[in-house]
């Protein structure tokens, strides 16, 4: 292959790593939408978790405390 055709094959490797960087970067952008609107919806029902129990006026109730005797599961292969 002469140098021109090298230097030519070069360019479209450049390009199309350049096309599938640029597609990465919309994919990361539109991610990044979608968790600061996951975000958001999670704050909402947080917010209205912790009204629920102020105006109930009870405490929070914690998880059950662990049991003392651990399972033990048999290994399998």
């Amino acid at each position: 292959m002469t140098w021109a055709g090298e230097a030519l094959a070069a360019i479209r490797k450049i390009i199309l790593i350049e096309e599938r960087v640029n597609a990465l970067a919309e994919q990361v952008k539109r991610l990044a939408d979608a968790y600061l609107e996951l975000d958001r919806r999670l704050l909402r029902i947080e917010a209205k978790f912790e009204l629920i129990e102020r105006i109930s006026g009870g405490e929070r109730k914690g998880l059950p405390a662990r049991s003392a005797q651990k399972k033990k599961y048999p290994k399998t292969r």
